[in-house]
């Protein structure tokens, strides 16, 4: 089975780490599209992004969503807001069924790292197997990424 890889990103640095996933792990994608996109200005995004993510509203997504059935391993890969992945990721968490699914979580940040994605991770998907992720900042190099894959895949 190939693995899949599911992100939601807003500036396009998490789409290139996830389309360098799948490259590297010949897996297949899938982005998160909410139907009411974030705000161009960044400001006004982190406002938006922070009143959902402080009352834990799931937005509507117009992709991806669809079951995963043919899949044991998915990525998810979110960049890092307000210390947490963005409220399109807790959507998709909310929507589709990873009973049984290995989790292996990544994200992008401009330095917090993982922040509490983790924990975040471990409470929605409590019936998932969820690995160490990997956390890089958005001037990561494709060598980094590979060794990483090959030492935790």
């Amino acid at each position: 089975m190939k693995p899949l890889i599911v992100y939601y990103s807003y500036s396009g640095i998490t789409k290139k780490l996830a389309e360098d996933i799948a490259l590297i792990t010949d897996g297949d994608l899938r982005e998160l599209r909410p139907q009411k996109p974030y705000s161009f200005s960044y400001n006004t995004a982190v406002k938006e992004a922070r009143k959902e993510i402080e009352k834990g509203y799931c937005p509507p997504l117009i992709e991806g969503t669809e079951p995963i059935d043919n899949s044991g391993v998915i990525f998810i890969g979110s960049p890092n807001w307000l210390k947490t992945f963005a409220p399109p990721v807790l959507s998709f968490l909310r929507k589709v069924d990873l009973s049984g699914k290995t989790i292996i979580p990544f994200c992008t940040h401009g330095g917090g790292g993982f922040g509490r994605m983790i924990e975040d991770y471990k409470k929605e998907c409590n019936n998932s197997i969820i690995k160490d992720g990997l956390a890089l900042k958005g001037g990561y190099s494709f060598d980094e990424l590979q060794n990483w894959l090959k030492r935790n895949l």
